[in-house]
């Protein structure tokens, strides 16, 4: 998991073209779209819903679900993961 969740921060750094963050910068916890933490806005949700599906093969199909998938490194790498098992079945 450990792995997966500096994936997801070099992705976002890189999808977002955040040059001026460094994947070390971006806490497992940080709120992404809270001040306090990335700051995200709607449009680079857009750009995240793009990343789970170009670098994961995951489409976010429900706004709810990605609400809550995209709160967090840790919510990401929990909902991928998940998402992951259910498509394995």
């Amino acid at each position: 998991m450990d792995q997966l969740k500096e994936d997801l921060k070099k992705q976002i750094i890189e999808q977002l073209n955040l040059e001026d963050i460094q994947v070390s910068e971006i806490a497992d916890d940080a709120l992404l779209f809270n001040d306090e933490g990335l700051g995200l806005d709607s449009i680079d949700a857009l750009e995240l819903i793009v990343l789970l599906e170009k670098f994961h093969g995951i489409q976010v199909t429900k706004p709810e679900e990605g609400k809550e998938a995209f709160m967090s490194i840790n919510t990401m790498a929990d909902y991928i993961t998940r998402r992951k098992a259910e498509q394995a079945v």
